[in-house]
Formats: C-alpha cells, structure tokens, sequence
C-alpha cells in the first residue's frame, strides 16, 4: 500500500510513501528495545545536550521543515515558522528542566532512607495527527526521549513528509539510531503494534473516535495511556472586559491553523451588553482575515488539511441554521477551503454548539449574567480549556472552580505552554503533557526504602 501526500491548497500530489511491511515494523520494534538498552544508562546531562542540538537543527532549517508543513496540510507560511520555533523552545525546556523534574523525591519515614526515583519504562508509541504535525510530535518526544525511553511515531499519514524530517532532525541532533523512529503504516495495525510487548504505553493526540479505539486497545493490553482529544472551549466576555483586547485575542484563538485546533475557542459566550459590544468589531475583524496562498507570508487564513474536513464542517454549520442559527458572515465552501464563519443564535442542541466544529466557524452565544455563561461554558461533554474575559481579576478568580475544564485562562487564549502542564477532561481525554507533570506520564515512579544495619 501507498500513502499519498496531496497539498489541500491546489489539490497537487507532493509525495508518496510506501507502507512498512509486517517485517519491516518487526525489525522497528526490535531496533527500538535494543536501543533502549543503552540509551536508558545515558547520563541525563548528555541526553538533554542532545536536545539542544535538536533546537539548533529546527531553527537552521525553519524555513524548509515550515514549507513541508504549508504543502502538507495547508497551514499559513507565516505560523508554520512559529510552530517549528515552538518545537525549539520545548526541547529546550526540557534539557534545561529535565534533570529537576526527575531527580529523587526524598520521603522521610522510618527507613534509613527512601525516595521515589523516576526511571524509564522502555519504548513509548505516539499516534499523533496532522494539525500541529511537529509540535504535537515533539511535545511528547522532548520529555519521553529526555526521560531515557525510546519512541515510535505513527503520524497521520497526509504529513509523512513531515514525519520523515522530524526522525532526521533527531538523528542529525546526535540521538543515537533507532531511539526515535517513523511507523509507516495504516491505522487498522495499530493494534499489533499496541499489543507488542516491545511497546510500554502510548499517547495519542487526535479525535474522540480515535481516542475511544486507542483507549480500548491500552486498556485491553494494560498499557500506561495518555489521550488528548477534541475541544468545543468556551470564550466568555463579560460586560466590563477591555473589549478591544477581546476581539482581537478572540478572533486570533478561533481562526488560527484555520480554526483547526483543539485548544481553539469554539463557543462565544457574550454576557449582556458585551454581546452588542462585542460582536459587531468581532465580525468586521473576521471579514478582514486575509485569504491567499498559503506560502506567502501575508496570508493569515488558508484551507482545511482536507476536503472532507471542510465537507464536514460545512454540514454542521448548515444543520446549526436549519435549526436557527444565523450566518453573519462566511459559510462558504469551496474544495477544502472554508471561508471564515460567524453564527449567531447558537444554542445547546445544535452541531456548532454540542460537537467540535475543526474549522474556522465562531458559534455566538448571549448569556443574560456570569452565572448563565459560566452554566453555558460547562455544558459540553468536553473540557480542555475556558477563557473568561474581565477587568475584575478577583471576580474572575471566584469562577475558577467552576470550570471542570483543564485549564482556566483569564483575558487570554487557551494555549499550550512547555511550562505549564496540558490536557483536559471528559471526552477531552486524560493524562497531561509538558511541564513536570508531562514527563512524569512515561516513568516508574518508584519506591525505593532502605534500612540500615548498623
């Protein structure tokens, strides 16, 4: 089998990629246990150099890896090259941080000594998608590889270009062959490779059909899991926000990678005047995203990875208006382009207000008090990330709790930070990434107590 490589943008084939056969991922597994072996006893301090090369190696080729991207899934030039930055700054972090967050945790007890240590569990598979096809990639591998496990990628297979780079990047750092390494392969093998005993857990980034197959799998075969699924976050305004500074962080936190993010605000929440505030400068500052090629750098919006992405979004949107909603601007379909979209008189019940729209569609909400938009906010069967705008911080403060999500960011976009740890609940998904708690998914936390004879 082969897998084709079609630029969304022109509809142009890129590239193909032949399937790993069953003995070629046999002999994939084997390369990875093996190296495990070594890479595990390689001093933390020499790993974490090898993660700043890998910086070094991102940043010398940005504009050749942010290329890949932009023919691949579509991604506008100009956040390509910040998505690659990203990947530098997260090994980073980690070669800065990494030795901290797993030195041992003394515990005082009766013993002599005890502490937990933090120790490799062997290789780590990743199903990882296409929308962030680096960063995704590598806020898993700067912690799982800094760790002293080694990794398998299976990527989505419209970015194996990308995938391809990531593995080169890695081996040019200086990892040693077979410590990261690509899965070519279908999604219908995940399951030989889950229940290889070679693999000791696995993380998968992608949607909630994904999730509940992946989930099975690891709970089938009792493997350590992480899932980071879908998102229908909330982006409430109250009355007294700077809304200028609401605008124009709203409009960024919808249309970014063309809406095509989990972390994405999705559900407008406007709270009594703040809707006719708002809403109207929302509007225009959408009208005025700049479409083009996606390779220059003014473009600010291009298409969705795939037609059918885009077919899907228009569907929703169209079944959102038969029950009501209103389309203020966009709801235009063309290939797997989707023009920037605002519906208003969104309700729960409808698909732009219950499912997670993967495009850039904007559902307005009015909400009458705090108290509605925060009952709004928490109505979804999802919860990665809330973002409440106010000019009263101690107000704000008060409704944290109140959120089930996984993050709670005030008069900000919900985003990802190497510093701070990421992920969500409910459908959602489980398990954290980055920060201290990310690396710590993919150890053995154990506990060692030692009772002196003397």
């Amino acid at each position: 089998m082969e897998f084709k490589s079609t630029n969304p943008h022109n509809g142009k084939e890129i590239a193909t990629y032949k399937e790993h056969t069953e003995k070629e991922v046999n002999a994939i597994l084997e390369k990875s246990k093996v190296a495990f072996e070594t890479w595990r006893e390689v001093p933390i301090k020499e790993r974490c150099k090898l993660l700043v090369n890998a910086a070094g190696v991102l940043r010398n080729n940005v504009d050749t890896y942010a290329e890949t991207m932009t023919l691949e899934m579509g991604k506008p030039i100009s956040e390509a090259k910040g998505e690659i930055e990203k990947c530098a700054w997260v090994c980073e972090f980690y070669a800065e941080n990494a030795e901290r967050f797993l030195a041992d945790e003394i515990i005082k007890t009766d013993a002599s000594e005890s502490f937990v240590s933090h120790d490799p569990i062997g290789t780590v598979l990743a199903i990882m998608p296409w929308n962030f096809p680096y960063w995704q990639v590598f806020r898993f591998a700067a912690p799982t590889l800094a760790a002293g496990n080694t990794a398998l990628l299976k990527h989505a297979s419209n970015v194996f270009g990308c995938a391809t780079h990531i593995e080169e990047i890695l081996l040019e750092a200086g990892f040693p062959d077979g410590v990261f390494q690509n899965l070519f392969i279908h999604h219908d093998k995940s399951e030989s490779i889950i229940s290889n005993d070679i693999v000791k857990a696995l993380t998968l980034t992608g949607s909630e059909r994904a999730g509940k197959s992946v989930g099975a799998l690891a709970g089938k075969y009792l493997k350590k899991s992480v899932l980071e699924l879908g998102g229908s976050n909330a982006f409430i305004v109250l009355e007294d926000a700077d809304m200028d500074q609401a605008v124009k962080t709203g409009i960024k936190a919808r249309m970014m990678n063309s809406g095509q993010s989990c972390i994405a605000a999705k559900r407008f929440i406007l709270v009594g005047d703040a809707y006719d505030k708002f809403l109207p400068a929302f509007i225009d500052g959408v009208k005025d995203i700049k479409k083009g090629e996606p390779t220059d750098d003014s473009t600010e919006i291009g298409p969705l990875a795939r037609k059918d992405l885009a077919d899907e979004v228009h569907k929703q949107v169209q079944k959102s208006v038969d029950q009501g909603a209103k389309i203020e601007t966009g709801g235009n379909q063309e290939n797997a382009f989707y023009e920037p979209t605002v519906l208003t008189g969104v309700k729960p019940g409808m698909p732009a207000f219950d499912e997670e729209t993967f495009g850039p569609v904007a559902a307005i909400i009015r909400a009458e008090d705090e108290d509605e938009a925060l009952e709004l906010a928490a109505n979804s069967q999802y919860g990665l990330g809330v973002s409440l705008f106010t000019s009263d911080i101690e107000n704000a403060r008060r409704h944290i709790g109140r959120a089930p999500d996984g993050a709670f960011f005030i008069n900000e976009l919900v985003k990802s930070d190497p510093r701070l740890p990421f992920g969500g609940t409910g459908k959602s998904g489980y398990g954290r990434e980055l920060s201290r708690e990310g690396i710590h998914e993919f150890v053995n936390k154990k506990t060692v107590y030692i009772k002196s004879n003397k």
